[in-house]
């Protein structure tokens, strides 16, 4: 009878423990879920600094920051004139330099974005990059960089307008004081390369190291530059 009734009660424990368990796994199946579904953060409010494996081959932390129009122009990338088509996809100009950058280096990207709505029309674009320019203008940024002091390296990406930086660049570096930091500059154009641009970056952050070689490409030439960036970045020791 002794027996029987351990017989018994060792079962009972084990049904209780195999019941618990099966709670705890699909507590956690719930929760994997969960965070599966979890929505992305909204572009609006975009940030870097979170990517723990942003180091160049010395250690130095890295940030690609960029800006196109296509971004900031309000319609789909395609419909946009600021846009290439890279591996069947169609992309922003610079933010395809900046994922090629991206996969040589593993830096965190950045898309510089204002609450300007550029015209996607090139015609129409390069109008509205002369008044801007004229006007001396600073457009609101609604990207920003969460811990821009984590960073050693910045990569800054812009297309060529009027032999100019974009206005929003101006913004971008009013913005950051990037003292002691390293920034390289890239850029797309239609025959101007980089104008005067670097060294207008080299008076707007006097107190950091400006890479005078950048890397510039045409911008017909962008779907086929990530042989040339990875090259470049080679050729930086990064």
């Amino acid at each position: 009878m002794k027996k029987k009734i351990m017989i018994l009660t060792a079962a009972f424990t084990l049904a209780l423990g195999l019941g618990a368990c099966g709670a705890g796994n699909a507590e956690s199946t719930a929760q994997t879920e969960a965070e599966t579904a979890a929505p992305d953060a909204d572009q609006d409010t975009e940030t870097a600094g979170e990517n723990t494996d942003s180091q160049g081959t010395d250690g130095s932390r890295i940030l690609i920051a960029y800006f196109t129009a296509a971004e900031n122009s309000g319609v789909d990338a395609v419909a946009s004139a600021s846009y290439s088509d890279v591996n069947g996809e169609a992309k922003g100009r610079m933010q395809a330099l900046a994922e090629m950058i991206q996969d040589v280096t593993g830096g965190d990207l950045f898309s510089i974005r204002t609450e300007e709505t550029y015209p996607a029309d090139g015609g129409d674009l390069i109008d509205y990059a002369s008044q801007e320019q004229s006007e001396d203008a600073r457009p609101a940024l609604t990207t920003h960089i969460e811990n821009p002091d984590d960073y050693d390296i910045i990569f800054v990406g812009y297309p060529n307008w009027w032999a100019d930086l974009p206005m929003p660049l101006y913004s971008f570096f009013d913005e950051y004081d990037f003292s002691g930091k390293t920034i390289i500059p890239f850029n797309s154009h239609n025959g101007s390369r980089f104008s005067n641009t670097i060294s207008t970056i080299a008076s707007l952050e006097p107190n950091a190291t400006v890479i005078e070689d950048g890397f510039t490409v045409n911008e017909r030439d962008v779907p086929d530059a990530a042989g040339d960036i990875a090259s470049w970045v080679d050729s930086l020791g990064i």
